[in-house]
């Protein structure tokens, strides 16, 4: 490209941003970078979203089409599916997804195909940074030989040189933080951890990163860096699933855990409230834990703690249907034959995202049982073929007293604020409630069940 890319060159003006992956984790990052003034180029497999991102309209509930359109015509932001393109940036950030198989084991598949697809581009002092979430070594050990086949080198733990302008690139891992619908920190606004495989790599990303985030926090490997992303979501997992276990208990005892998580939330030091529910579901809690639990086998190391909150919060879909089979014999009707409602498809209340979402696992239960299931969500008027499900014929139905009355049961999986929760229930015959969301309900309480 015939200028000199020191690691100091990216906290300069005019960089050219190449981000792979135009999804919950990409797309608002281009828009992050186009916002400060970077030129940004989206890359992505499908021609449909390329396509609409051109036109300068959004896929994404939370992300404004205004937004997209204005970088596009201020010729910031543009996307395709030519991955030679990726020659003409400096800086190419990696935001794919990193799911877990059939058998619960890592996926890199996506992360692969993206290397492969740099590599007959990558350009000497190209900085080349990994965002998706995995486990700890994935950069080093799977990305940079990857890239390394192209013919450029990029030495592992070197001095502080930076790499030989003929020769080298750098290439640096840091893990995106994207909280969905999350109205209280934008990206500018939280953190972002860089770890290189070498110095340089490291200083490079950093200066990159800290023309569009509030503060960066370099550590001092893309292990750890790896790892830091693993260990902020295993604490939330294993704690979701602690109260998970603990609300099990409780109802056994005859005891309301929101009211003993409320209560407890009232100490100032010492407890962070963590609250049950029907399953976890996000691109990263859900998965995260058996990321890691895969690679300590490497190691001779059984991951016995994270194995055993993985296993509480796989089996709590499993609970809601029983809870709902159970609720309708006590009514002396079976679950087979029985008209389910769900009420909530995404994985968390009021955003347009579906991934890992337990409704879709308890969609699935209740059909092996028998049951007829339909469901509502205002943000999902109809749902297509998934990477393990296959609901393309299924649409969101219209709620109306008359229309809830005609179900066995209604299934709060997710709590829509849009939801009028008096209203359902005194339209319903029965309603289950994973999410607290009956709380304030003062009429027809007896046809509540807490699960």
């Amino acid at each position: 490209m015939g200028r000199r890319r020191s690691p100091d060159y990216f906290a300069g003006k005019g960089i050219q941003v190449g981000i792979i992956g135009c999804g919950y984790v990409g797309l608002p990052l281009a828009l992050r970078f186009a916002e400060v003034g970077h030129p940004v180029i989206g890359f992505d497999t499908d021609p449909e979203k390329v396509a609409q991102l051109n036109a300068g309209k959004t896929y994404i509930q939370h992300i404004p089409a205004e937004k997209i359109a204005g970088h596009g015509r201020a010729g910031l932001f543009s996307a395709t599916t030519d991955f030679s393109e990726i020659a003409t940036c400096d800086a190419v950030l990696i935001c794919v997804p990193t799911p877990l198989d059939v058998r619960r084991e890592p996926d890199l598949s996506f992360v692969e195909q993206t290397a492969r697809s740099i590599q007959p581009h990558l350009q000497p002092e190209q900085l080349i940074v990994l965002e998706s979430t995995t486990y700890p070594g994935t950069t080093e050990e799977l990305v940079l030989p990857m890239l390394e086949a192209s013919g450029l080198r990029c030495p592992v733990q070197r001095g502080r040189q930076a790499p030989d302008p003929e020769t080298g690139f750098y290439l640096a891992y840091s893990p995106e933080r994207e909280d969905p619908g999350n109205k209280n920190f934008s990206l500018s606004q939280i953190p972002k951890i860089v770890g290189g495989i070498n110095a340089p790599s490291r200083r490079a990303a950093a200066a990159l990163y800290g023309q569009i985030v509030a503060r960066v926090v370099e550590v001092s490997s893309t292990q750890a860096a790896e790892m830091c992303k693993l260990l902020e979501n295993i604490f939330r997992c294993v704690n979701i699933a602690l109260v998970n276990e603990l609300k099990l208990l409780a109802e056994r005892m005859g005891i309301d855990i929101w009211e003993v998580i409320e209560g407890a939330s009232t100490k100032p030091f010492g407890f962070m409230p963590f609250y049950p529910g029907p399953g976890l579901g996000g691109h990263c809690i859900p998965v995260d834990p058996f990321y890691l639990s895969w690679k300590a086998r490497e190691y001779d190391f059984a991951t016995r703690f994270i194995e055993l909150a993985g296993e509480i919060n796989v089996s709590m879909p499993y609970h809601v249907v029983e809870a709902t089979a159970a609720a309708l014999n006590d009514r002396s009707r079976s679950l087979r034959g029985s008209r389910v409602l769900l009420l909530g498809i995404a994985y968390k209340k009021d955003v347009d995202d579906l991934r890992e979402s337990p409704s879709l696992k308890i969609m699935e239960l209740l059909l092996a049982r028998g049951a007829r299931v339909d469901f509502n969500d205002p943000y999902f008027p109809r749902l297509s073929k998934m990477r393990h499900y296959d609901y393309s014929n299924m649409r969101s139905v219209d709620l109306s007293p008359e229309l809830l009355a005609g179900y066995d049961a209604v299934i709060i999986s997710t709590d829509h604020s849009s939801y009028d929760y008096q209203s359902i229930v005194d339209a319903a015959q029965l309603v289950v409630d994973t999410r607290n969301a009956t709380k304030s309900i003062r009429r027809n309480l007896e046809k509540i069940v807490r699960c």
